[in-house]
């Protein structure tokens, strides 16, 4: 597969099997996000890679009950009311019970920090798509960056003070076993030319 092919094949993945890909195919997608540009090729994205099931379960927990706590508001992006919603019935596992999460977290107050860590979230998705694997960015963890449960647990994971949680990605085999590669047809991101 060719990294065009790898780009426009690329499908966010929910459902994965409970089986952890081979740390070989983790390392190749953590690489491929290493790899990434940043600005002024600073190369301050922290990956923290968490293949332990009881500690993918004891964050869970957490980020269910940090959520459950949270009330909805006007103008809250919708994924995040669902969130809430799901948190509050309290049946919701933010990646989606995913066998490998990557966290992404930067340096507090560097104007670059997000910008850095899509660039290798996205570099990350891409490499695994090419590996057979299935992955999807997961936001909540940021969303709940202040939260001191999650930040306090994180940090005992390797978390560094002075780092913000920017994103996340769960990544394994696809539970059906074959991804979705179908290109979904572009109804947005319009383009404008100016020549």
């Amino acid at each position: 597969m060719d990294a065009f092919e790898a780009m426009l094949t690329r499908r966010s993945t929910r459902k994965l099997a409970q089986v952890v890909p081979s740390k070989e195919f983790i390392e190749q997608v953590v690489e491929a996000g290493r790899h990434a540009p940043s600005g002024g090729n600073s190369q301050t994205t922290h990956f923290l890679v968490i293949t332990n099931p009881a500690v993918l379960t004891k964050l869970a927990k957490l980020v269910q009950e940090a959520f459950a706590q949270m009330e909805e508001a006007p103008g809250m992006y919708k994924s995040l009311r669902n969130s809430i919603s799901a948190a509050k019935k309290g049946f919701y596992v933010f990646h989606y019970g995913a066998p490998v999460l990557i966290v992404t977290a930067n340096k507090r107050g560097y104007g670059n920090a997000l910008a850095d860590s899509a660039c290798a979230l996205e570099n990350m998705m891409i490499a695994a798509n090419a590996l057979d694997l299935g992955s999807c960015w997961i936001n909540q963890l940021h969303w709940l960056d202040e939260n001191p449960q999650v930040r306090t647990y994180l940090e005992t994971l390797g978390l560094e003070e002075d780092e913000t949680i920017t994103g996340g990605l769960i990544l394994g085999y696809a539970a059906e076993g074959v991804l979705e590669r179908t290109a979904l047809p572009r109804t947005g991101n319009p383009v404008t030319w100016v020549e």
